[in-house]
């Protein structure tokens, strides 16, 4: 489904990309924490300190140190902007755009422009 897939574990990062040519970009200061899995689709730019996170702890105190894995897909020809959150669970589809600073707690379909805290759609591209 996705031409390039990144998994980081601590320091150990292992690019899996079977047209062999790399087109995606990944800016610095970028935080993957990938328990739960992340996809990147090809073509894809990530903005400076963005954070990937797919995992989230229980709002029970008691049972708070349990974490709850999830994915994170990311489609082909993303722009992500710089200081982006993306929470677990989330797909972004292929072509759209999430503006700077954005939060992603909600799926965010194909071809549109996704921007503030919550994520929102704000229009169609």
């Amino acid at each position: 489904m996705y031409d390039y897939i990144v998994f980081f574990h601590t320091v150990v990062v292992t690019v899996v990309n079977p047209s062999k040519e790399v087109n995606e970009f990944i800016n610095a200061g970028c935080k993957f924490q990938d328990q739960g899995g992340i996809v990147i689709g090809d073509g894809t730019f990530i903005g400076h300190n963005t954070v990937l996170a797919t995992l989230d702890h229980d709002i029970d105190p008691d049972r708070r140190h349990i974490l709850y894995p999830a994915p994170i897909h990311i489609g082909r020809k993303v722009w992500i902007g710089a200081g982006v959150i993306i929470t677990k669970g989330v797909t972004i589809g292929d072509n759209s755009i999430v503006a700077a600073g954005a939060v992603v707690t909600p799926d965010i379909p194909s071809n549109v422009i996704a921007a503030s805290v919550p994520a929102r759609i704000l229009r169609e591209i």
